[in-house]
C-alpha cells in the first residue's frame, strides 16, 4: 500500500507548452544565426561586419519569435475559450442532451451503458463543463495555450542559442574566414545535437533520433548559406 502512495506518474504533457516553445527558440537561434554569419563571412564580409550582422540576427530574431509566439498562441487560445464558453451555454440550456453525449462517450470507450450512464450522470452533477472539455474536446488545463509563457520561453531560447556562433566568432576572431566559418559550424552543430538530445529526454523521446534530426537540418542549411554567400561574395 505505501509503495502504491508513494508512486508518481512522470509524463511531459504538463511540459508540452514550454518545451516546444524552447526547442523551437533554441534551434532556430543556432542556426539563423550561425547560417547568417557563416553567409557574410564566405562572402568575404570584414570582421566587425560579421559581428554586426550576428548581434543584429540575434536581436531581430529574438523580437519576432516573441512576437510571432505571442500572436500564434494566442489565436489557439481564443479558439480554446470559444469553445469553453460554446460548450459551458449547451450545459446551462441543454444538460439532458450534453449528459447523453458523455455517456455515448464513455460507451465507445468499452463501458457498459449502465455504468456510462452512471458515470456520467455522477459528472453532469459535479463538474460538467470541465468534463466535457476534457472528455469531449479534449481540452486539459495542463495543455492550454499559454501566450505570453510561449513568447517569453521562445525569445530567451532564441537569444541563447544564437549567442553561441557570436561567441564563436568572436574566438576566432584571430583566424582565417575558413577558421571562422569552421568553428561557427562546429559549435552549432554540436549545441543543435545537445539541444536535440535534451528537449528529447524532457519529452521522453529517443534522443538519438532527435540529436540527429536536428544536427542533418542545421548542417545543411548552414552549408547552403556559406555556398551562397561565396558566390555572392564573389559576384560583387
Amino acid at each position: 500500500m505505501n509503495m502504491l502512495l508513494s508512486h508518481r506518474e512522470r509524463h511531459s504533457t504538463s511540459r508540452i507548452g514550454w518545451l516546444r516553445a524552447a526547442v523551437l527558440g533554441a534551434d532556430d537561434g543556432i542556426v539563423s544565426v550561425s547560417s547568417l554569419i557563416i553567409g557574410v563571412v564566405a562572402a568575404q564580409a570584414s570582421f566587425s561586419t560579421a559581428v554586426t550582422a550576428g548581434a543584429a540576427g540575434l536581436v531581430a530574431g529574438a523580437m519576432s519569435m516573441a512576437a510571432g509566439e505571442f500572436v500564434s498562441v494566442s489565436s489557439q487560445r481564443d479558439a480554446e475559450q470559444a469553445d469553453i464558453a460554446r460548450e459551458a451555454e449547451e450545459i446551462a440550456t441543454d444538460p439532458e442532451h450534453e449528459q447523453i453525449e458523455l455517456r455515448k462517450i464513455y460507451e465507445s470507450r468499452g463501458l457498459d451503458k449502465a455504468l456510462a450512464d452512471k458515470v456520467a450522470t455522477k459528472l453532469m452533477e459535479t463538474d460538467p463543463l470541465t468534463a466535457h472539455l476534457r472528455d469531449e474536446l479534449g481540452i486539459h488545463d495542463q495543455t492550454m495555450a499559454r501566450p505570453l509563457q510561449a513568447a517569453l520561453v521562445s525569445s530567451l531560447a532564441f537569444s541563447l542559442g544564437a549567442a553561441l556562433p557570436l561567441i564563436a566568432l568572436l574566438a576566432s576572431q584571430a583566424g582565417s574566414s575558413t577558421v571562422q566559418v569552421v568553428s561557427i559550424a562546429i559549435v552549432a552543430l554540436i549545441a543543435l545535437a545537445l539541444s536535440g538530445g535534451v528537449a528529447a529526454r524532457l519529452g521522453r523521446a529517443p534522443i538519438f533520433k532527435a540529436a540527429l534530426r536536428v544536427t542533418i537540418g542545421g548542417g545543411l542549411a548552414m552549408l547552403i548559406t556559406a555556398v551562397i554567400g561565396r558566390l555572392v561574395g564573389a559576384a560583387v
